[in-house]
């Protein structure tokens, strides 16, 4: 019989605005945000529990938010700031276990299962990695345990902000069959929307409590959500394998701005992409792996918000190739102007890399 695992997921409350509070007390009890500003085209980035009440949510465009709440406090934000503020906090991590896999800034999951601190106890780890946390860094932050990555992920989301909540593993079976189907990562608000069409809304709709999912089930899921069927199907199950990775091989970079005013004119959008070029440039060489460059892209977002990205394989940084994938996201603007333009790299794996290299005599 496999030992479960014990795995922490840890999420710092409203990072990026927990920071600007900690270091101005005065913005403590008002609204805020930290995003675009009153005068530019901007999206929020994250904002603070006064500024979520009256409705202000993380990634909503800047407009909308200020509609929501018209004296919200908006910051453009230090990145350098929240940098060093999270290689702190990723620092007494690695006090705990040297398995700490970062997904961002702002959060991370910890594999304690070989943990000898508090005799093992998962439960008192984050507790304390909690204590320690706040007292050096005068931030808060929601811990989750449970057996898997999936489940501790949940976990931290139950008792938000400053809080903590342990799934033990007899208490899975009960805690997924009630679990909404819109807190299952990857699914969004729109494949959340196409599983209440077909009346699923909670786990226990797919898969029965102590039953294997049916063959009618999976083919359903297929047939409406794709490739998402066999993970869903899994999570339900409140099931996850995945291990926590330390080293994550980053697979992409790219960089994106949204235009203080959309575009409708061709020749204005690709004066815009040339003009984030630059910036692509220094980040691939920042990256070091401009030798592992094999794919390019163009991502544009129209006025309603929809958005189109068309990509090719490349192996250098091409201008006119990107502004060939330009015109061809252009073509499908449907007459609608253009909000915002990105542009990305994609990486080879290291390995496939090696792969590639002559085979020197030894």
């Amino acid at each position: 019989m496999t030992t479960p695992r014990k795995i922490i997921h840890l999420d710092m409350d409203c990072f990026f605005a927990a920071v600007e509070m900690r270091d101005n007390p005065a913005l403590k009890t008002v609204p805020l945000a930290i995003g675009g500003s009153r005068s530019e085209r901007g999206v929020i980035a994250t904002c603070n529990y006064p500024a979520r009440a009256f409705g202000v949510r993380s990634a909503m465009p800047t407009h909308e938010a200020l509609k929501r709440c018209p004296h919200l406090t908006l910051l453009r934000g230090n990145m350098e700031k929240y940098k060093t503020v999270s290689r702190q906090i990723q620092a007494i991590f690695l006090r705990y276990t040297d398995l700490v896999e970062p997904l961002s800034l702002d959060e991370a999951y910890l594999d304690v299962s070989n943990c000898s601190l508090f005799r093992g106890s998962a439960t008192l780890i984050a507790e304390d990695i909690r204590k320690t946390v706040l007292l050096e860094t005068g931030l808060t932050v929601s811990a989750g345990v449970a057996p898997n990555k999936f489940l501790a992920k949940i976990a931290s989301d139950e008792n938000k902000p400053d809080g903590l909540f342990v799934l033990a593993p007899h208490q899975i079976a009960e805690f997924i069959e009630n679990l909404p189907l819109r807190r299952i990562p990857g699914v969004g608000q729109k494949t959340s929307e196409k599983l209440a069409a077909l009346g699923l809304t909670l786990c226990r709709d797919i898969v029965a409590k102590g039953q294997e999912p049916s063959t009618q089930m999976l083919s359903l899921l297929v047939k409406h959500v794709g490739s998402l069927a066999s993970s869903l199907l899994q999570r339900c199950q409140g099931i996850d394998d995945r291990p926590v990775q330390p080293s994550r091989e980053r697979k992409s970079i790219g960089v994106e701005h949204t235009l203080a005013h959309d575009l409708h004119d061709l020749a204005q959008v690709q004066d815009a992409l040339l003009s984030l070029l630059p910036t692509l440039e220094q980040r691939l060489l920042q990256s070091g792996k401009t030798a592992l460059l094999h794919k390019i892209g163009v991502k544009l977002k129209f006025s309603d918000f929809r958005q189109t990205t068309v990509e090719t394989q490349c192996s250098q940084l091409n201008p006119l190739l990107f502004q060939q994938l330009l015109e061809q996201a252009w073509q499908r603007r449907q007459e609608k102007t253009v909000r915002l333009i990105g542009l990305h790299l994609g990486f080879r794996p290291v390995c496939e890399e090696q792969l590639l290299l002559p085979l020197t005599p030894q």
